[in-house]
């Protein structure tokens, strides 16, 4: 069975170590709801006592410079379209503050289809940093490492047809034709979804998405 919300709540409630951030990380294929869920679960946390923030993996997306440059760029979502050492060199930034330090996180800006440096503040009193994102458990480096430095690790699972509405839904309101929206969804989406699906059995337990 899929852990509720106030289970999840329970679970990071009994980590809570002092002097560093608990790291939860969300993991789930393209359009799983990983990004409604990750923010839910940072509501229910403020609101049993803990202070919380949402980091997405998403804001380590290469440029689209920088995808254009590598051939990459009709294939953006890929797991080589992300800067993984970059975000291993954050979470370990995270579970590892020092001297009150102010961690600066990238966001991903949708409309603008860019990553922004320096977008989102966790603040050396934050108690748990929740990070979602496709790739979280993928067994290959960096992103094994990367794993190794979350508390918990779930896995935010949707039925297949929701999953696939919402991509198509999301890639329609950002420009795309519904044609095209399809055509994405089922061809780079796709393939990400695969390799990704691929990782469920390394999460801790099942979120409903």
């Amino acid at each position: 069975m899929p852990l509720s919300l106030d289970d999840a709540v329970a679970q990071v409630a009994g980590l809570r170590p002092t002097g560093r951030h608990v790291v939860v990380g969300l993991a789930g294929e393209p359009g799983s709801g990983k990004s409604t869920t990750a923010t839910a679960l940072a509501e229910a946390l403020v609101a049993a006592g803990m202070s919380a923030v949402v980091v997405p993996m998403d804001g380590f997306h290469l440029a689209g410079a920088a995808l254009a440059r590598l051939g990459r760029l009709d294939r953006k979502g890929a797991i080589d379209t992300f800067d993984g050492s970059g975000w291993l060199a954050l979470l370990r930034r995270l579970r590892r503050v020092e001297h009150g330090e102010t961690v600066w996180a990238p966001d991903y800006v949708r409309g603008l289809e860019e990553a922004v440096a320096g977008s989102i503040e966790v603040a050396p009193d934050v108690e748990v940093v929740v990070v979602e994102g496709n790739y979280l458990l993928v067994d290959e480096e960096p992103w094994r490492s990367a794993r190794a430095e979350l508390d918990l690790a779930w896995w935010v699972e949707v039925p297949q047809p929701e999953r696939i509405r919402r991509l198509v839904a999301r890639h329609v309101r950002h420009g795309m034709s519904e044609e095209a929206a399809l055509a994405w969804a089922s061809g780079p989406d796709e393939r990400s979804a695969a390799l990704v699906r691929a990782t469920r059995e390394r999460a801790d337990a099942v979120l409903a998405g």
